[in-house]
């Protein structure tokens, strides 16, 4: 299966957003130091936190890596196919973003990065671009983009809760 769109992989750096797309950038602070960084950094890249968040998750392989096929179910009916188009791992910086596949309700990529910055402060910032694909994606217009940011900031709630205690400095 191809991804349903062109721009694979745009999520990974800075740029405007693809045209006939809409945007998305919600930043969540996690807590403070390494041992937060490094809890919530495996939860991302281990599915944990996705898991957490209530959705259904079926992925092919215990990790996040490019390649790797991953279907995420909403409310128990609606799946949403893609595939993991670039992973980071690195001493302060960890994630990895998915683009949709055919089938997904949505078009486009979503990106789940960590980030420990220079003063420790340890963050997820959830990036994406979409538009959408189905039938009823389309008739949802501004709501179906509300519900994505309601997800995007609901990762966030649930990865800090992941953290533990550390993460509430």
């Amino acid at each position: 299966m191809s991804f349903t769109y062109d721009a694979v992989g745009a999520t990974r750096g800075p740029g405007p957003c693809p045209p006939g797309f809409h945007s998305l950038h919600v930043r969540t602070r996690l807590g403070e130091g390494g041992p937060v960084f490094r809890r919530a950094a495996e939860a991302l890249l281990t599915w944990e936190m996705h898991r957490a968040v209530g959705v259904g998750l079926d992925a092919g392989a215990e990790r996040a890596a490019p390649g790797v096929d991953v279907t995420v179910t909403l409310a128990g009916m609606i799946k949403a196919p893609c595939r993991v188009v670039w992973t980071v791992e690195e001493p302060r910086l960890a994630g990895w973003a998915y683009g949709t596949l055919p089938g997904h309700p949505e078009c486009g990529e979503e990106s789940f990065v960590v980030d420990r910055t220079g003063d420790g402060t340890v963050w997820l910032t959830v990036t994406a671009y979409s538009r959408p694909a189905k039938w009823y994606t389309k008739a949802g217009g501004v709501a179906a983009r509300g519900l994505q940011h309601a997800y995007a900031r609901r990762c966030g709630k649930v990865l800090r809760d992941l953290c533990g205690p550390a993460a509430e400095d």
